[in-house]
């Protein structure tokens, strides 16, 4: 790897927003490629963060610090990655259901997507079915994930999804859910197309979903 590169990696994995910004611009200056940079640079660290995490060496806290000092240095790279014309791993539609205010897991879950190469349209929280549907319309095909931290809001989910159904999309998305109340078997009685119990694991399942589209 090379040494800019491998400098924003170390950057990245210690949650060093500032060096790995310094980074950034620094292999930009070099001339290296800005697919180069996203690939061997941020999204190797990513999903060594995400293996760290799998491994019980890195928890919430580390995942978070690592995302924030990716998402720092993607502030720089995003304008090179548009002029580059560099093929993104997706789109992904994500927010928190109509009713819950909670943000931090869908936070981070957007953050490592972001860090794996998706292209992310974050919502925000407490998004009604509508604001779904109109964003889905707006991207055409993409990957929508919702989050739930309420069991009360779990119920939001089926809303959400019969409206992207009663709006004739359902065919142009793979749905993902999450959040600490929700389970495979909820996933499927909704009719998602997959459940992720961790921003980690949501970034494998986003890859097997986009492969299966």
């Amino acid at each position: 790897m090379n040494e800019t590169l491998k400098k924003l990696f170390d950057a990245i994995l210690e949650g060093d927003q500032r060096a790995a910004a310094a980074h950034v611009q620094a292999a930009i200056d070099a001339g290296i490629d800005p697919g180069e940079i996203l690939n061997d640079g941020m999204v190797a660290a990513m999903s060594e963060v995400g293996r760290l995490y799998e491994a019980g060496e890195f928890y919430v806290p580390e995942m978070l610090i690592a995302a924030r000092a990716m998402q720092a240095s993607m502030v720089l790279l995003k304008p090179k990655l548009i002029q580059s014309n560099v093929k993104s791993a997706g789109k992904v539609v994500i927010g928190t259901v109509k009713g819950d205010l909670h943000d931090i897991g869908k936070n981070l879950v957007a953050l490592m997507l972001e860090g794996a190469g998706f292209e992310i349209v974050d919502l925000g929280s407490d998004v009604t079915p509508d604001k779904f549907v109109e964003a889905i319309r707006s991207e055409k095909r993409c990957l929508v994930a919702l989050s739930a931290l309420l069991t009360t809001t779990m119920p939001s989910m089926k809303i959400i999804i019969d409206a992207i159904i009663a709006a004739g999309l359902r065919q142009n998305v793979k749905i993902m859910v999450g959040g600490a109340p929700v389970t495979e078997t909820f996933a499927q009685q909704v009719g998602a197309d997959g459940y992720a119990s961790d921003a980690s694991k949501a970034v494998t399942l986003a890859h097997q979903l986009i492969k299966a589209a």
